[in-house]
């Protein structure tokens, strides 16, 4: 009697060719991705340890000192206007990457994007191991390491627009909130790693926060080159179906009504249309073309409010945890990974709800218009206790970073395969771009702004947080209103750019 075929066969046969190769372009460009975060992160530790107070370090026997107030910081961010230099390095970056951004997703669309991910990851670990080495090789000029950011930030560029891109080659319509949710978790993953990286190393040598982080991203910027899949066709896979036929659709995409599931294919006619649709040569989309398309507007200056509020967590937590509830460096960083935790899950549920609703806008807002009073509530007692701290970091994280990972992700594909494109794949990479690009101006803006007004107090940071927030949400409030109109049964029909 032949015995049956094992359990682990059959789950791995129940999947089709088509499923496997969907699921490894996933899983690759998490991980490259979370590289990318992963290198930007351990800056907002090692702040922390650039200055510190030194009334409260044991200082060596042997050390020959002239300053008791500054002896154990790293020059030149021992003088009082350290925090003004913290400010500086992170715009170096944030600048850089905010002005990159428009240009990459061009680039993007016109360059393969397995070569173009490669460079930017190899560079990318090049530069972030530049700055760990001025640890090593004793270097004390602002100018070194804000050269070094700057050059950092412009060639992280290539990341954003590169993945989304080849993501949104592989997977259709369907289910797309809850999958990109999920996928998008790459950023608080990086963000959380990054930092733990970074807290091994902050308090004995500082500079390798850094060099470990830029080998590791120099490494997947190697593997990228040797097994990135950029479209479906290349290896004989079934293309995906990006929206329905339909006469009527919302002026933002709302999501298939079918059942079609993110890992299946599309049915055999939907493919065939699909694939012939591709074989059409088209010209990549112009950037005043994308922003003609419904959403792109809204969305991206959304993000710009949206992203200063999560970037100014990024930078400077770690550093306001130190000061207001006294960890020490390592014990802040560590403490700063449950923000990215809570975002972790915000990003998920955000995706769920909005492809029940089909509510994009709607559920943005309603987590935005959450998030301003508890960064309000967080700012006044979430230092009270380390049980209420771990509380409140997760909450706010799911709320300020949900909407973020919304709008990048599922809200960029959607734009970027919009109707009113035709079939124009070539599209999503310069769409993604203008969103993220404009979101890295709020980006670069916020640390900017932490910088200025946190001499002045925290509170007045959070002030400003709060207000970034409640601009966020009014900013879609055109959206929010057509959406629910379409709940209501109005729909809008669509030709070309035009609502009629």
């Amino acid at each position: 009697m032949r015995s049956s075929l094992a359990p682990g066969i059959k789950l791995i046969t129940s999947f089709s060719r088509d499923s496997w190769y969907r699921g490894f372009i996933l899983l690759l460009t998490f991980l490259f991705y979370t590289s990318y975060h992963l290198s930007r992160k351990p800056i907002s530790v090692v702040k922390s340890q650039l200055h510190r107070n030194c009334s409260t370090v044991i200082r060596p026997a042997d050390l020959n000192i002239t300053n008791n107030d500054t002896w154990c910081d790293w020059a030149p961010f021992d003088q009082d206007n350290y925090q003004t230099l913290f400010g500086a390095i992170d715009n170096s970056f944030l600048v850089a990457y905010a002005i990159g951004m428009f240009f990459s997703g061009i680039f993007g669309e016109r360059l393969p994007l397995r070569y173009y991910l490669t460079a930017g990851m190899v560079l990318s670990g090049i530069f972030t191991s530049l700055f760990g080495l001025g640890y090593y090789m004793n270097i004390h000029s602002v100018w070194y390491y804000a050269f070094v950011q700057a050059m950092n930030g412009l060639v992280q560029t290539t990341g954003w627009p590169a993945v989304v891109a080849c993501v949104g080659n592989w997977f259709g319509k369907g289910k797309r909130g809850f999958i990109m949710g999920v996928w998008n978790s790459h950023t608080s993953v990086g963000n959380i790693l990054g930092s733990l990286i970074a807290g091994v190393f902050v308090s004995s040598a500082w500079g390798m926060s850094f060099i470990v982080p830029g080998i590791i991203i120099f490494s997947t910027g190697v593997l990228c080159f040797f097994f990135l899949v950029e479209h479906p066709e290349d290896v004989n896979c079934t293309a995906p179906q990006h929206h329905q036929e339909s006469a009527e659709q919302e002026p933002l995409l709302r999501n298939s009504s079918s059942n079609e599931e993110i890992f299946s294919s599309p049915p055999p006619g939907a493919a065939n249309s699909v694939v012939e649709r591709s074989e059409e040569p088209t010209e990549a989309i112009s950037f005043c073309g994308a922003l003609k398309i419904p959403g792109v507007v809204e969305f991206s200056l959304c993000l710009l409010f949206a992203k200063l509020v999560s970037y100014t967590f990024l930078y400077w937590l770690p550093l306001y945890i130190a000061n207001v509830a006294h960890f020490d460096p390592k014990g802040a960083g560590d403490m700063s990974t449950l923000f990215d935790v809570g975002g972790i899950l915000g990003g998920v549920v955000a995706g769920l709800v909005s492809d029940y609703t089909g509510g994009r806008a709607s559920t943005c807002c309603v987590m935005l218009i959450f998030a301003a009073p508890m960064l309000f509530v967080y700012n006044h007692v979430g230092q009270n206790g380390v049980p209420t701290t771990i509380g409140m970091l997760l909450v706010c994280g799911a709320l300020v970073n949900g909407p973020y990972a919304l709008i990048t992700t599922a809200v960029s594909a959607d734009l970027g395969t919009h109707e009113s494109l035709r079939g124009n794949s070539r599209a999503l990479s310069t769409v993604t771009a203008i969103i993220d690009g404009t979101g890295s101006i709020g980006a670069a803006l916020g640390p900017l702004l932490a910088g200025v007004i946190s001499p002045t107090g925290w509170n007045n940071v959070f002030y400003m947080l709060i207000t970034a927030d409640v601009l966020a949400c009014l900013l879609l409030s055109r959206l929010v209103y057509k959406e629910i109109r379409g709940w209501c049964g109005y729909h809008t029909r669509m030709r070309g750019f035009k609502e009629i």
